[in-house]
C-alpha cells in the first residue's frame, strides 16, 4: 500500500558502495510500510555510487529516492547533511541506515509504531548480515559483543554525566530514527569523520540532555555488515568499536 504523504525520510550515507547499496536499497523497496522517501547522500564518492543509485531510483516507483552529495568526508557530515536535507524537504520523522546494511522488511512499519507509542528517538538492534561468509559462531560473537558493548555504555565515564536527564542507551547510526525536531533541538549528528568520532553515540548523548522520551526497540532490526571482521579479524573489529583502540591503516573497507 502507498501513500500520499511521507511523513518520514531514510538517510543512507554512502561513500564507494556502488557494489554493495543496490541490496540496501532493494531492502527499503521491500518494505512493508512505504510512508516514507528516501535520501543517499553521496560522501564524495570516487567510484560510481551515486550512477547506481539514480539507475535504481528510475526502475522503481516506490519508494522516491532523491541522491545529493557530501563533499566533506565523514558518516557524521554526510548523515547531518542528509538529515537536514529531508527536514528542509518536510521531514517530520527521520530514520537511518548505512549502504552496506539491510532494514527487515518491517522495519519502516516498527519506526512509526515506535514514534506513535511517544519516542522522539528510537534505538534498534543490530543483527550480524548472514550473506557475508562470516562463520556462525563469529556472528554469535559479535552479537554477544554487542549486548556487552551496550551495557558497558551504561557505566563508562564518558557517558556519565549530571546533566543527563537518562541513562545511555547504545543506538547503531546504521539503525536508528528520530523526530525532527528533535534532532535539531539535540544538535544533530557531530559533522565529524568516522576515525574522530563515533557520532551515533555523541548524538545519543546530546538528546539525553534534552528528554527521557527515547529507548530500543529490540523490533526494529537492521542486519549490519561484517565486512570489518573480514578485514581485520574479530578482535581488533572490536577494539575498533571500542574507542578505537584498533587504528588500521585503511577505515573504509570495500
Amino acid at each position: 500500500m502507498t501513500y500520499p504523504e511521507n511523513p518520514m525520510w531514510v538517510v543512507v550515507p554512502a561513500y564507494n558502495e556502488e557494489h554493495g547499496i543496490t541490496a540496501t536499497l532493494a531492502a527499503l523497496a521491500a518494505q512493508q510500510d512505504r510512508r516514507f522517501r528516501v535520501v543517499v547522500v553521496d560522501n564524495n564518492s570516487t567510484d560510481g555510487t551515486a550512477a547506481v543509485v539514480r539507475a535504481f531510483a528510475d526502475a522503481h516507483r516506490q519508494p522516491r529516492i532523491d541522491v545529493i552529495t557530501e563533499s566533506q568526508k565523514g558518516t557524521g557530515a554526510a548523515a547531518d547533511t542528509g538529515m537536514r536535507y529531508a527536514v528542509a524537504h518536510g521531514a517530520t520523522r527521520l530514520a537511518r541506515t548505512d549502504a552496506d546494511c539491510l532494514p527487515a522488511p518491517d522495519w519502516t512499519a516498527r519506526i512509526h509504531a515506535a514514534f506513535d507509542s511517544g519516542l522522539r528517538l528510537v534505538s534498534g538492534q543490530l543483527v550480524p548480515r548472514t550473506d557475508e561468509g562470516v562463520s556462525w559462531a563469529d556472528r554469535m560473537i559479535i552479537r554477544a559483543a554487542l549486548e556487552v558493548a551496550s551495557l558497558f555504555g551504561k557505566v563508562r565515564s564518558g557517558n556519565r554525566d549530571e546533566r543527563y536527564l537518562g541513562p545511555y542507551v547504545m543506538t547503531p547510526g546504521c539503525n536508528m530514527a528520530i523526530t525532527a525536531e528533535l534532532y535539531e533541538a539535540a544538535g544533530g549528528f557531530p559533522r565529524t569523520a568516522i576515525e574522530e568520532l563515533h557520532e551515533d553515540r555523541a548524538l545519543v548523548n546530546a538528546v539525553r540532555l534534552v528528554t527521557t522520551d527515547y529507548g530500543l526497540r529490540r523490533d526494529v532490526r537492521v542486519y549490519g555488515s561484517n565486512r570489518r571482521v573480514r578485514a581485520w579479524g574479530l578482535r581488533r573489529t572490536l577494539a575498533w568499536y571500542a574507542d578505537h583502540r584498533y587504528r588500521p591503516e585503511v577505515v573504509d573497507i570495500r
